[in-house]
């Protein structure tokens, strides 16, 4: 971020917007994208053109309660898939050139032996939040402080962050009730494909696991509680990007619920956020709405990896690029009517 004390105002950010060579709002919400950015890095000039992704992977306690449509051991398939390249989140950051990083956060099984893997593994895998904490407060912070430190190994003006855990679905319903109040029935959603009856289930699970506790925690009390490793190193990556002047791009479901966590730690961070997409998953929607978050994108996915977050990348660079490179009226001698 730019050390210039003066703050610009909104209006000193619209004006510049509003006197480049289109009509008044012609850009829609390349525009009011554009003016986060502006009012984020502090300049009418925000060169943001280079995006990392990092995929956080885990394994969750509350995932052996039956509560996914598949295998805990796919968790550590996914990670050796991101690592070979194979995975969606990897096709779409190769089409647009954003490097990926995989990170062990807490895969269950033995520690995967991959030269490019990051490892930060707190565990292998949480404990089941049904009947206890997911995680002890001091794992926890291993996991918030963890997130901090893969954010210094990355350099990218905006961070993709994406996850990949069995049954973290589940994790991110009772974290965003726990976080926000919200009525848990309204925050589970089918997560990996459950039919009706593992619907059922699930919700059922969960309310049981809910029930430990209050209606609503503290963001770390929460997280410790019912969040998985991933989570919560998410959660720190994402408070420690934004503190650092970095543009955050909130991906789906579960990486909202660790926005929310990160924004209830530090609210001043909202400005760095930018929501790209609704996904199809029932709670996000909900989640969104409470956050007062408006997404860029609704392209009924509710993949996780960082699938959206990518999609939404090319945007924040037009809307950067808008600002830096696009003429004024006056610089192109254009009459403005």
């Amino acid at each position: 971020m730019t050390s210039n004390p003066h703050r610009l105002s909104d209006a000193e950010i619209q004006h510049f917007i509003d006197t480049k060579t289109k009509p008044l709002g012609a850009l829609g919400r390349i525009e009011s994208l554009a003016a986060q950015l502006a009012r984020f890095c502090n300049t009418l000039t925000p060169r943001i053109e280079t995006c990392e992704l990092v995929i956080f992977a885990a394994d969750h306690g509350i995932a052996l309660e039956g509560v996914s449509a598949f295998p805990q051991a796919v968790t550590q398939q996914m990670v050796q898939n991101f690592l070979a390249g194979g995975a969606a989140a990897n096709v779409f950051a190769h089409s647009q050139g954003v490097p990926v990083h995989v990170v062990d956060a807490g895969v269950a099984g033995e520690p995967i032996d991959a030269p490019d893997l990051w490892s930060h593994r707190i565990a292998p895998g949480t404990q089941s939040s049904l009947n206890g904490p997911a995680m002890t407060a001091q794992d926890r912070d291993r996991a918030l402080a963890a997130g901090a430190e893969i954010v210094a190994r990355t350099s990218a003006r905006a961070l993709a962050f994406g996850e990949m855990g069995i049954g973290n679905t589940a994790s991110a319903s009772l974290l965003a009730h726990k976080l926000t109040g919200l009525a848990l029935d309204d925050l589970v959603g089918r997560g990996t494909g459950v039919d009706d009856a593992g619907l059922a289930r699930k919700r059922a699970i969960l309310a049981q696991a809910a029930a430990r506790t209050d209606t609503r925690l503290p963001a770390d009390t929460a997280l410790s509680e019912y969040a998985g490793f991933e989570m919560v190193m998410m959660a720190g990556a994402m408070q420690a990007a934004a503190e650092d002047g970095r543009i955050v791009l909130v991906d789906g479901f579960i990486a909202t619920a660790c926005a929310a966590a990160a924004l209830a730690r530090a609210p001043h961070i909202r400005p760095a956020l930018v929501f790209c997409h609704r996904s199809q998953e029932a709670g996000h929607r909900v989640l969104l709405d409470w956050l007062e978050a408006d997404p860029l994108l609704d392209m009924d996915m509710r993949l996780g990896e960082g699938t959206g977050a990518l999609l939404a990348w090319p945007l924040v660079k037009a809307a950067s690029a808008m600002l830096c490179d696009m003429a004024s009226f006056d610089s192109a001698g254009v009459s403005q009517g």
